[in-house]
């Protein structure tokens, strides 16, 4: 009896254990044999795959770089492409100064850039904390507004824009161009999800200590989606730097230009010569790709970012 008895304990712990290592090692059942096996031609068809998508996501940026620095000797139309320059020179850069203002007009970018990135903050805070957690009658409705107006491209509304601007008397003026992109819908529905996430338990416990609502959004809501606000900024300072169509439309002053729409200016006086354009859109983009440099641990911190980390 006692060495059957020993011996059903030890099929006991064998089946424990290989009840545990099925939990730790989950059936792969179903998974591609190539993608995710950890093999050579696993390992070979994924980094095949990110060169692919690394081609096509930075190879016209590099051969913007590679036009800005050939000098006028290189023939930029020929078929035999040619990404390295035989000559590189920062020449074309200095023509894009001398021939507009670039300097002023990166400035009139900037304070569009810094306003809209200031009102997204506040105004998608505010309204995605109310959104969450304040009850009120209509609140459903008007979530399900915010919803849809995601459904409507920017060109059906932007001749209401125009119109609204213009009646307010904002036309032509830089907060006429910052105006209608303070406060994004995205962002306010990304805010209401992360003050979601957020244990109701521990608001109630704050509300008990006496907390007010501006307290409770304070203290206990924006330390817990802090990666969610620079996800926020980054987009809003990027959608408002190479914004176009819009700050076309409101501004005729040369003067109050923002970069993207003074850039046009190249390709009017100098559309025989690429290498200035080329030059011109890499003074553009070169400053979001410095932002993104270094905000990038804060942006996919905000993506993968929980509520509350124990």
């Amino acid at each position: 009896m006692t060495a059957t008895t020993a011996e059903d304990s030890r099929e006991d712990r064998k089946r424990r254990v290989r009840g545990t290592a099925a939990v730790r090692h989950p059936d792969r059942k179903g998974r591609s044999p190539i993608f995710d096996a950890p093999t050579p031609h696993g390992l070979f068809f994924r980094y095949l795959a990110l060169i692919i998508v690394l081609l096509i996501s930075i190879g016209p940026m590099l051969w913007e770089l590679s036009t800005s620095l050939k000098s006028k000797a290189e023939d930029v139309y020929t078929q035999n492409i040619q990404l390295l320059p035989h000559h590189p020179t920062l020449g074309n850069y200095g023509e894009v100064q001398n021939t507009i203002p670039v300097w002023h007009f990166a400035l009139n970018s900037l304070t569009v850039a810094v306003i809209n990135v200031t009102g997204n903050v506040i105004g998608a805070t505010l309204a995605g904390y109310v959104l969450a957690r304040l009850k009120f009658k209509g609140r459903k409705l008007l979530l399900g507004v915010f919803v849809a107006t995601l459904i409507l491209p920017a060109e059906v509304t932007i001749i209401s824009k125009f119109q609204m601007i213009t009646s307010m008397g904002l036309g032509n003026s830089i907060l006429g161009v910052c105006l209608p992109d303070m406060i994004a819908m995205t962002n306010v529905l990304l805010m209401r999800n992360a003050f979601m996430a957020l244990p109701r338990e521990v608001e109630e416990a704050a509300i008990i200590d006496g907390a007010n609502v501006l307290q409770r959004m304070r203290y206990v809501g924006l330390p817990s989606v802090k990666g969610v606000l620079s996800v926020i900024s980054i987009f809003a300072f990027i959608g408002a730097w190479d914004d176009f169509l819009w700050p076309l439309l409101v501004l005729q002053s040369p003067d109050k230009l923002t970069l993207t729409v003074g850039l046009s200016y190249l390709n009017g006086q100098w559309s025989h010569d690429p290498r200035t354009i080329a030059a011109g859109t890499m003074m553009a983009l070169l400053p979001i790709l410095a932002l993104f440099l270094i905000l990038q641990r804060y942006f996919f911190r905000g993506v993968a970012q929980g509520a509350i980390k124990g």
